[in-house]
């Protein structure tokens, strides 16, 4: 080997392990930092908090299935715009009638997307009582 190919081979070596240490090291640090015995005291160890506060019901909900189609339509969404974003940049450099039938073709489609999902009710959010009131 020449000497090009192993100093190519020892950035690609340091960088590797530069990269475990950034997944490692805080890792570490939490486990070492971390308090052990927080809410050991009054039976409260295997209880769920939410930002320290007790719960008031039952921690164990199911939610419904609304709520998992809503956030997979967000998700898409929100992956088609950062797709928009840069098409558009372009866009603004190379004019012409291909690229904007092919943009509005694509927003075309995510119309009919969300036209669908309002045809299904993903966007009517009925809200259920889980635990009886007090």
């Amino acid at each position: 080997m020449d000497a090009s190919a192993l100093i190519d081979l020892l950035y690609v070596l340091v960088f590797s392990l530069a990269g475990l240490a950034l997944a490692l090291v805080p890792m570490v640090l939490s486990h070492l930092i971390a308090p052990r015995r927080t809410r050991s005291f009054l039976d409260k160890s295997l209880q769920g908090i939410e930002c320290g506060i007790d719960p008031i019901g039952p921690t164990w909900i199911r939610y419904g299935v609304v709520y998992y189609l809503y956030s997979l339509i967000f998700v898409a969404f929100s992956v088609d715009i950062l797709f928009l974003l840069p098409v558009a940049t372009i866009y603004n450099e190379q004019k012409g009638w291909l690229d904007l039938a092919e943009v509005l073709l694509f927003i075309g489609i995510l119309s009919l997307i969300i036209i669908y999902a309002w045809k299904k009710g993903v966007f009517l959010w009925e809200r259920r009582q889980t635990f009886p009131k007090d």
